[in-house]
C-alpha cells in the first residue's frame, strides 16, 4: 500500500514559476525526499484558474518510510521550508492517505 500526502499552496504572485520549478517533480523538494528510502515521487498539479491552489502529491513505499525519512532528515527538511517560505506562498496540508 502507498503512503500519500497531499499539500494545497497559493504562491504568491509573480513567483509561481519559482514554485513550480522547487515544487515540481524534479524540484528541491523532490531532491530532499529522495535521500529517503522508499520515496516514490513527487506530482505537482497547476490550478486552471488563475489565484486558484497548487497542489503537491508526495508519494512513499509506507508511513514507516515516510516517518524514517523525518527522523534521519527533519533539519534539513525544516532549513527547506523556512528557505522557500516566501515562494510557497499561502500553504496548507490536507492530509495522509493510503493508496
Amino acid at each position: 500500500m502507498t503512503h500519500v500526502r497531499i499539500w494545497k499552496f497559493r504562491p504568491a504572485a509573480g513567483r509561481e514559476a519559482v514554485f513550480a520549478q522547487a515544487y515540481s517533480a524534479s524540484g528541491e523538494w523532490a531532491e530532499l525526499f529522495a535521500l529517503g528510502a522508499g520515496f516514490i515521487g513527487t506530482d505537482l498539479l497547476r490550478p486552471v484558474e488563475p489565484g486558484g491552489w497548487w497542489l503537491t502529491i508526495d508519494r512513499w513505499r509506507s508511513l514507516e518510510d515516510f516517518q524514517a525519512f523525518q527522523r534521519l532528515h527533519g533539519e534539513a527538511y525544516r532549513a527547506l521550508d523556512a528557505r522557500l517560505e516566501g515562494v510557497a506562498g499561502e500553504e496548507e496540508f490536507v492530509g495522509a492517505f493510503d493508496e
